[in-house]
């Protein structure tokens, strides 16, 4: 198969099982230390409860963790709409409260982000963590205005999260618009098209245009506000008033819109939920609420051609596949993507016979590639 035939690298998608069931809001504030910065970083966490309430212990799951960025003095609890309206749905969701002062620090505030990803990792390896063998390996970075334009900076070259989401993200200093030309997971960025703060065509346009995604969309509200995606908070609603004190839109329809988005590729891309990806990409196509622009490099397992071109045992797989390379595939380069799109695994060829450890790898179906010299070979295993 022709390399430059390929318009788009097609990649691929299974359905997992998703957690359709509602639970419980439990509570909980944890202050972590990261030793590397002799700094503190007090979070509150909101997480799927066995009940409602403080401390309560964790329902049976493994729930991907969202960690959340706020906006300039703005407090977490302004986010409430988030936590009401995700964590029934199965998700974690981690709201650091530094970085709240007039003078914040944008760089520290990315990587008070990027620490709690690697953070709640441990958490599920911890036994006398309150997370423990909890927590799924999937994990999304999120953010509002100053909070979003962190998510960039937590999100560049991180290896350890899933996916990015942002909502009327503001350029920070280090700029998130440079950070994201090293964010390569799927991306979904949210803006107002009303927003005066942090408009877009200086702000999320930009950030969304130099993502290095795999697959990313931008979402543009109709009439969207800036502080609109969180609950009415005094100091956003004050610095909005003066700029554009009128909007065409409630926020509790501009909640509407977003979660009616949300919801669906955050199902997919953090729980494999196929239908979801179907359900996003219908309401792009056919709402009147938005604008969107997508480049996505994934199609649906349907439409995945597979030559089987290489020769790949066992399959399914468990600990190790290997691979029986032909005198056309020797000296080519090897790859392995995941469901979402993300390399996990590159080398170039250099013996007939490879082995490719694959024991850390969760259950499900990947996609293997060689290229040479104008070439393409692939076929797929499942572990």
């Amino acid at each position: 198969m022709k390399l430059r035939q390929f318009i788009i690298i097609s990649l691929f998608i299974i359905s997992t099982n998703s957690m359709a069931q509602s639970f419980n809001i439990g509570h909980t504030t944890i202050t972590y230390r990261d030793s590397s910065r002799s700094r503190n970083i007090s979070t509150e966490i909101y997480y799927p409860g066995i009940s409602t309430g403080q401390n309560v212990a964790v329902d049976s799951g493994s729930f991907p963790v969202l960690i959340f960025g706020h906006g300039f003095l703005m407090s977490w609890n302004a986010y409430q709409n988030f936590w009401t309206e995700l964590v029934p749905k199965g998700y974690v969701m981690c709201f650091p409260t530094t970085e709240m002062s007039i003078s914040p620090n944008h760089g520290a505030f990315g990587l008070d982000l990027e620490f709690l990803a690697a953070q709640m990792q441990n958490e599920n390896l911890d036994s006398t963590s309150l997370f423990f063998n909890s927590l799924a390996l999937e994990t999304a970075l999120m953010g509002h205005s100053m909070g979003g334009g962190a998510s960039f900076l937590a999100a560049e070259n991180n290896t350890t999260i899933s996916a990015l989401v942002n909502f009327a993200a503001a350029e920070t200093t280090p700029s998130a618009i440079a950070a994201a030309l090293n964010v390569n997971v799927p991306s979904l960025v949210f803006s107002g098209d009303d927003d005066c703060v942090a408009p877009t065509n200086t702000n999320q346009t930009l950030m969304y245009d130099s993502l290095s995604s795999i697959c990313k969309t931008h979402i543009r509200i109709i009439n969207g506000g800036h502080c609109y995606f969180a609950n009415n908070n005094f100091n956003c609603n004050l610095g909005e008033s003066f700029c554009n004190p009128t909007l065409n839109i409630s926020r509790a329809q501009q909640q509407s819109v977003t979660f009616d988005f949300l919801n669906p590729w955050l199902a997919y891309s953090l729980k494999g939920d196929t239908s979801a990806w179907t359900r996003f990409n219908d309401s792009l196509q056919n709402s009147f609420r938005i604008n969107s622009s997508q480049r996505c490099n994934i199609t649906s397992m349907q439409e995945l051609h597979v030559d089987s071109e290489i020769k790949l045992y066992p399959n399914p797989a468990s600990n190790q596949i290997n691979l029986a390379i032909t005198e056309e595939q020797r000296g080519g380069r090897l790859q392995i993507y995941n469901v979402l799109g993300k390399k996990l695994h590159e080398h170039l060829i250099k013996k007939d016979n490879v082995q490719i450890d694959v024991s850390h790898l969760p259950t499900g179906t990947y996609l293997v590639l060689i290229s040479k010299e104008g070439y393409l070979y692939s076929t797929k295993f499942i572990k």
